[in-house]
């Protein structure tokens, strides 16, 4: 299952667009069928996210949560965990690199979902960078 949850108010989303590109990345992915959570907040939560979680002040465009599932859960299937996307973020984002808002938050979920599926740019020597852009063209993102 693939749930989409818009908690912002400043850029209105269609989240079943999102739901259903989320699929497609899934498929040439590694997540398969597991399931997942997409949602989408402002740049005053994800601040808030960022601090908690990361120790770091300031907002990101995006963060990854894992779901750290015991062996009875999986049994219920899997659940990769949720994709936490700040709208305004990527809305700069997206302008700063000339890009439509909606072609900023697929490569931001396309990015959520690697880290879901275990991938670390930061200490992989770029093999997530490379299977990202490889997947970016598949998805025509």
């Amino acid at each position: 299952m693939i749930e989409v949850v818009n908690r912002q108010r400043k850029h209105p989303l269609d989240s079943g667009r999102w739901e259903t590109f989320t699929a497609k990345a899934m498929k040439v992915t590694a997540a398969g069928d597991a399931d997942i959570t997409i949602v989408f907040v402002s740049d005053r939560f994800m601040r808030g996210i960022n601090r908690t979680w990361r120790g770091k002040r300031g907002t990101t465009d995006v963060l990854s949560f894992p779901a750290k599932q015991d062996d009875f859960e999986k049994t219920l299937g899997l659940n990769l965990g949720d994709v936490i996307i700040s709208v305004e973020q990527a809305a700069r984002q997206a302008s700063t690199n000339g890009l439509r808002l909606d072609e900023e938050i697929a490569q931001l979920i396309l990015h959520g979902l690697l880290h879901l599926c275990g991938y670390d740019h930061e200490t992989d020597n770029g093999e997530m960078n490379r299977l990202e852009l490889r997947l970016r063209r598949r998805l025509g993102i």
